[in-house]
């Protein structure tokens, strides 16, 4: 059969689903998206609320993604950089600031004697900086993997900085506390930061897979249909109904749809506020290491793009990792601890939106930037995607898409 005569499904309409789609099309397919909601992005989403542009979770696009090249024309995301760094915030409105010493020569001096960490410390940051430089993507992901607690504290850093500075960014990264994450994934991120930069689109991360969408001119999607099960060539979808497939492409945590159990995630809590004006003034993350507060990190959005308030007020974006499920007054407990934080009346923060999002990161145990054709082919005519099969990335989304319709090919 030719291939515009085969049947390709899709299910997921996400980053790595919309990429299998595009891959599908450059080897001639039509195929077709099954989506359970009732828009792309999976997890990449934006919502425009109030005149303001709301991402679903605080994320960020790092530039120095590989797979990125092949996919997305980063100049028309008009993308806006965050400064290398992090802003410290303490009780009591007191906040330090922590910098690249490779990109930000200048504040060396500074960095020395900022209590941040200890001079050795500084003299550690650099030296990783440069490590991770000159290291691999394929030598970090066959590296002997330990916890990023034990690597941190192997490397050298003391439990000072590594409770000021790694812990708070990482934690907001990995959406664990702990720094359990694999060693790999730590180096790979680390690596990414310092080759590249963190940015976001000047419109919203979800103008990430929505540029991914407008490259696909031979692809059907259908919304709010869900998968229910996936037999042989057989899906079944909520409705009752059934539909046929040559070839099917799951490109999200099967789980259930192939009799298995689901994947475990890490979950997050993001928070939207509204204030006159910026109290960092400047594009960077601030993070809050002191663990008796619930915020992990927080950023004014509108400090790096202007496109995300209407209006010409500061938006806030708050992220909570710990579980705070079921808690009253959430959003009044927040404010407190904003003013607790800066001196600023909690009253003067007003709350736009809370997203409590339950599948945020998948959590894995060994973490890969590849891997062979046959293991994402589930069977003869079922192939698999999704970040959950390497590493929770972007750019693991983006990979895998391709690898799957790979491997899709290799079987045809």
């Amino acid at each position: 059969m030719l291939s515009t005569e085969k049947s390709v499904y899709i299910i997921g309409a996400g980053i790595s689903g919309l990429v299998a789609a595009i891959e599908l099309e450059r080897a001639g397919y039509f195929p077709v998206i099954l989506e359970g909601s009732d828009s792309i992005g999976g997890r990449v989403k934006t919502d425009e609320t109030y005149g303001y542009l709301l991402d679903h979770g605080f994320q960020v696009l790092l530039t120095a993604y590989p797979e990125l090249s092949r996919y997305l024309d980063l100049d028309k995301l008009n993308l806006k950089k965050f400064k290398a760094g992090a802003i410290i915030l303490e009780a009591g409105g007191q906040s330090f600031a922590i910098h690249d010493p490779i990109r930000n020569p200048l504040k060396v001096f500074a960095m020395a004697f900022s209590k941040v960490g200890t001079l050795w410390d500084k003299y550690k940051m650099y030296a990783l900086t440069k490590r991770l430089k000159e290291k691999s993507i394929e030598a970090i992901f066959t590296s002997p993997q330990s916890t990023t607690l034990t690597y941190l504290k192997d490397f050298g850093f003391s439990n000072r900085i590594i409770h000021n500075f790694f812990k708070p960014f990482f934690s907001g990264i990995f959406l664990e506390d702990q720094l359990s994450t694999s060693s790999r994934m730590f180096e790979f991120v680390f690596k990414m930061f310092g080759q590249g930069y963190a940015a976001i689109p000047e419109k919203g991360m979800g103008q990430i897979p929505q540029q991914l969408f407008e490259q696909l001119a031979h692809t059907q999607i259908r919304f709010n249909t869900k998968v229910s099960l996936i037999e042989n060539n057989t899906i079944h979808l909520d409705s009752g109904n059934s539909l046929t497939a040559d070839q099917i492409i799951i490109a999200t945590a099967p789980g259930k749809l192939i009799g298995q159990d689901n994947l475990d995630y890490h979950q997050v809590t993001n928070l939207y506020f509204t204030l006159q004006q910026s109290f960092i003034v400047k594009p960077m993350i601030g993070l809050v290491p002191d663990d008796k507060f619930m915020i992990n990190n927080l950023v004014f959005l509108t400090d790096v793009s202007k496109k995300y308030a209407s209006d010409g007020r500061a938006l806030l974006s708050v992220s909570i990792i710990k579980d705070v499920k079921g808690l009253e007054n959430l959003e009044t407990l927040v404010t407190k601890e904003l003013e607790a934080l800066t001196g600023i009346d909690a009253n003067f923060f007003e709350h736009i939106k809370t997203y409590s999002i339950e599948k945020a990161l998948p959590k894995l145990t060994d973490v890969k930037n590849s891997a062979p054709l046959q293991h994402v082919k589930l069977f003869d005519n079922v192939f698999l995607a999704g970040d959950q099969l390497l590493n929770g990335s972007i750019n693991a989304a983006m990979t895998s898409g391709r690898l799957a319709v790979k491997a899709l090919l290799s079987n045809a």
